[in-house]
């Protein structure tokens, strides 16, 4: 096992743990920044660093976004969790070297029949879309997948964002889009041994997004619901490793 692998596979596992206890810890008062610095205490704990504290203008070690935010939303202290909000937490470690990247999506408090279907669709996409991961294989395998589990559900999947590769840099080539926009033949062949931060962003609308004036915050055009489920996975010859799961 090489030492990118082992890196990551480790510090997709510290990873994993972290972001099950900030979903923990997210309920009804609870403020985004209290959740931020929770990320960093525990980012910071397990000897690494927080990686979006790397990305140059970006002061923050998580990304939280509520109901129609879908991704870079800067968790300020203003933006107080209320029962039934749809959150999403990115959060990322760099760990020995190489980084690896996550995000979930869930409601605070009881969650919706609408809410629990729409997503239920996301995380079963994402184990899909996994699962296309195999060395050999193309990333329009996985783009396809997300699309059209997405698609045949009703919801709208977001095409000015992907997925990447993931390793001494936090966003690195390929880009994983989750829909096909080309032929399959003129994507990246997915290597053995490659990390990916596979994600499935979709909203219950329309796929058109606007960009807050904080110049971070990206949401719904349209207002609806947006969701992210990301994990970093290594590929293999078979089933891929995640990292940043442990389930």
């Amino acid at each position: 096992m090489n030492q990118q692998v082992s890196s990551q596979i480790t510090g997709g596992r510290l990873l994993a743990q972290i972001k099950n206890q900030l979903v923990s810890a997210a309920k009804p008062g609870s403020t985004a920044k209290q959740l931020d610095d929770l990320a960093e205490k525990l980012l910071t704990a397990t000897g690494g660093q927080p990686s979006f504290k790397l990305v140059p203008g970006y002061n923050w070690s998580t990304c939280i976004n509520v109901n129609q935010g879908i991704v870079h939303g800067i968790p300020k202290s203003t933006l107080k969790l209320i029962a039934g909000d749809l959150v999403t937490i990115d959060v990322g470690l760099f760990y020995q070297g190489y980084h690896t990247d996550t995000s979930t999506s869930f409601v605070v408090g009881q969650a919706t029949k609408d809410q629990q279907h729409f997503l239920q669709v996301g995380r079963q996409t994402l184990k899909k879309a996994i699962a296309q991961a195999k060395a050999g294989r193309r990333i329009w395998d996985i783009s396809h997948t997300i699309q059209t589990e997405i698609e045949q559900a009703g919801y709208s999947v977001v095409r000015n964002l992907t997925g990447h590769g993931v390793g001494r840099q936090l966003h690195e080539d390929p880009a994983i889009p989750c829909y096909t926009y080309q032929d399959r033949s003129l994507t990246p062949v997915i290597q053995k041994d490659q990390a990916l931060a596979i994600e499935v962003m979709y909203c219950q609308g329309g796929w058109q997004t606007i960009t807050d004036s904080d110049n971070w915050t990206i949401r719904t055009k349209d207002g609806s619901l947006s969701a992210v489920f990301e994990e970093t996975i290594i590929v293999k010859k078979g089933s891929p490793i995640v990292t940043t799961s442990i389930s």
